[in-house]
């Protein structure tokens, strides 16, 4: 039986070899994962802080990003908005303001999360609300973006 094996493995011999040089790697990328750990860590730390709030504004499914951060030092400070499942047939900026991912609802998130912002500027609060408002009721009378949205370009 042992001989038939050795036979299989010669005839197969590029498969073979193939197949210990990924189960190598696999191995090393693992190990590589665990000794690199504090590397990563340290790089996180040094882009995203330790102690500040971090708001991400992902096109996708938030738990992906807290899946990739639970185990970082600033997790509690991560908050992510992204597809929340939100919306129907309507305007492109619409729907970014029913997931909340639009700029006025990542303007009054980043005001909520800064210790003692919202105390400073509730008048900024107050238009961001208004301006969510004003939107809502001309989607729904218009059937388009404000024009201020749909106009609006970046400037050189």
């Amino acid at each position: 039986m042992l001989s038939l094996t050795f036979k299989n493995l010669w005839a197969r011999k590029w498969r073979s070899l193939m197949t210990a040089v990924a189960v190598i790697f696999g191995i090393a990328l693992v190990a590589g994962t665990y000794v690199l750990t504090d590397t990563t860590n340290q790089a996180f730390d040094q882009i995203f802080t330790t102690d500040k709030p971090v708001i991400f504004a992902y096109h996708g499914y938030p738990y992906l990003i807290h899946r990739l951060t639970y185990r970082r030092t600033n997790h509690d400070n991560i908050h992510v908005r992204g597809f929340i499942e939100e919306g129907t047939t309507t305007t492109p900026f619409d729907m970014t303001v029913l997931n909340e991912l639009d700029r006025y609802h990542l303007a009054l998130e980043a005001i909520d999360r800064v210790a003692g912002l919202a105390e400073k500027v509730p008048e900024v609060i107050d238009a961001l609300k208004a301006k969510l408002i004003r939107h809502h009721d001309y989607v729904r009378y218009y059937g388009e973006d404000m024009p201020e949205v749909s106009n609006w370009r970046w400037k050189r």
